[in-house]
């Protein structure tokens, strides 16, 4: 006499009013344990496994469950989930199916039969493979950057070997099949009801071998060089912009396009102007004389030479702006502003006759002409009037 099916709740160890979810993840707990690579060898573990997945393959589809819930397990004869599907396996369950949950457990995506029995892949890594893309540091000066300008370079680069025009293989010989893998790159190993695929190890993935390596790039196909490249660097541009040269990058494998090169900029500090976005700073000192009795000043910008009218009294800190002499922005084309920040310069090493004239003015002299000191004196005197009022 036959020994009696398990029934399916029990092989899950769940209720019989149990979730879908429910389901699921009691399935996934009892896949991890009896997964054959945790248990190499144990038969036992393996027919385990299959009684799970056969009583996932019913529970959790609504309509097999339904039916299992009415009639058993003589609802599917001899079997457990139905037959006739040509993955059909384990009393005629429907393989495919009902493990891909078992293997997503472990990352597995797609077909089961794809990821583990060879189907559905390409011929290994036959095809052309694009090349890398490649980033390039390039340090500019700051007029290069807000004004623009061309730049030749040198990058180090793998291009496809001339001798071999990217074959890999010495002249006369070829690429042939790879006897290990019979051309797929990948290699299948058995692991108790389950069989995996890997590199192969004779190609490494690739499907092919050379019988005489080319001697000039030892098989690779590609040598290393230094190209020579004519660079045009836009005005605007700023520290960490990004110039993308299509095509420009590591030749392909085996005749596979090119990578692209990503050259990223480097502003270097200068020594008059101060970027902030679209505009441009700078400190300009001027004498005493002009910030007391004012004139017109020269003021530098990346533009060129402007004239600025400075008014009688003009405070050393007071910014000045030119609109429209910043930077223009390489995207919106909006133009950014100068801003010119005044410093006085006091006159040094005065001589005998510099230092009287100077005594004289400053005789004639009063808070008047200084209010910003006299407000600051006026401060000064009632901090020390309410000091001296504490400590009475």
């Amino acid at each position: 006499m036959p020994e009696a099916k398990q029934d399916f709740y029990e092989v899950l160890g769940v209720a019989r009013d149990a979730s879908a979810d429910d389901i699921k993840k009691a399935y996934r707990k009892l896949a991890l344990q009896y997964h054959p690579d945790r248990n190499p060898g144990n038969k036992a573990a393996e027919e385990q496994g299959k009684r799970i997945t056969e009583a996932y393959e019913v529970l959790s589809d609504a309509q097999k469950r339904q039916t299992y819930d009415q009639f058993g397990h003589a609802a599917f004869g001899q079997g457990g989930g139905g037959g006739g599907h040509p993955g059909a396996g384990f009393g005629g369950i429907d393989l495919e199916e009902a493990l891909r949950t078992f293997m997503g457990a472990f990352g597995g995506g797609g077909s089961i039969f794809d990821n583990f029995f060879g189907g559905g892949g390409d011929e290994g890594g036959r095809e052309s493979h694009r090349g890398s893309d490649l980033r390039f540091d390039l340090e500019i000066d700051f007029e290069e950057a807000v004004l623009g300008s061309e730049r030749e370079v040198q990058i180090p680069v793998l291009e496809a070997c001339p001798t071999c025009s990217g074959s890999g293989a010495e002249a006369g010989s070829k690429r042939e099949k790879c006897k290990q893998c019979g051309g797929r790159g990948m290699v299948i190993s058995s692991r108790g009801f389950f069989q995996v695929r890997q590199t192969c190890p004779v190609c490494q993935g690739t499907g092919e071998v050379i019988a005489k390596p080319c001697r000039a790039c030892h098989g690779e196909g590609r040598t290393k060089v230094r190209r020579s490249l004519q660079l045009k660097i836009p005005a605007g541009v700023e520290t960490g912009s990004r110039l993308r040269l299509a095509g420009k990058g590591e030749a392909g494998m085996r005749g596979g396009a090119a990578g692209d090169l990503y050259v990223v900029l480097h502003v270097r500090q200068h020594e008059v102007f101060e970027r902030h976005d679209e505009d441009i700073y700078c400190e300009v000192p001027i004498p005493f004389e002009i910030a007391a009795l004012g004139g017109e000043i020269d003021v530098p910008t990346i533009h060129g030479s402007a004239k600025l009218k400075i008014p009688p009294g003009t405070e050393s800190g007071r910014v000045f702006r030119l609109r429209g002499q910043g930077v223009t922005n390489p995207r919106s084309g909006i133009e950014g502003d100068h801003h010119a920040r005044i410093r006085i310069d006091v006159p040094q090493k005065l001589g005998g006759r510099q230092r009287r004239a100077l005594e004289e003015l400053a005789a004639t002299l009063d808070e008047s002409n200084y209010p910003d000191r006299a407000e600051f004196l006026r401060r000064v005197k009632k901090f020390h009037e309410r000091r001296s009022a504490m400590l009475r």
